[in-house]
């Protein structure tokens, strides 16, 4: 009784482990659109022919009219929001996948934690491979 009840909580935890996983990689796919929505409006704002006029902006729930600039910079101020929030769960699905993995008994993730070379790096490593710019 006692194996079966050890067994169904391990089961449970694991279940909880993926379903948080889950619920991140809807959230980030949600957070996308909302963020793909906001740089083509953004680009549509700065394609508009006549910055100086006002335009209708959905806030929440209403409807308003606000300058072109001001339009302009709350989407931008959202999209630095919705970048760094998606940053986030980036980072922190890396580490629940481990966590996973490690309570699947499996190994970790080959590679998950890597990071681009800046550029620098990059410089530094084309000077000791002799490519020029």
């Amino acid at each position: 009784m006692n194996d079966e009840k050890t067994i169904m909580e391990y089961l449970f935890q694991v279940e909880r482990q993926a379903e948080k996983i889950l619920l991140a990689k809807s959230e980030m796919i949600a957070l996308d659109k909302c963020r793909n929505s906001n740089r083509m409006a953004i680009r549509a704002i700065t394609n508009c022919k006549t910055p100086e006029e006002k335009i209708w902006m959905a806030v929440g729930l209403s409807l308003v009219k606000v300058s072109v600039e001001k339009a302009k910079n709350m989407l931008q101020a959202d999209q630095v929001t919705l970048n760094d929030r998606l940053n986030i769960l980036r980072n922190n699905i890396k580490v629940d996948v481990n966590k996973l993995n490690d309570m699947e008994y499996k190994e970790p993730v080959k590679g998950l934690f890597l990071n681009p070379l800046t550029k620098k790096e990059m410089e530094a490593m084309n000077q000791v491979l002799g490519k020029a710019d």
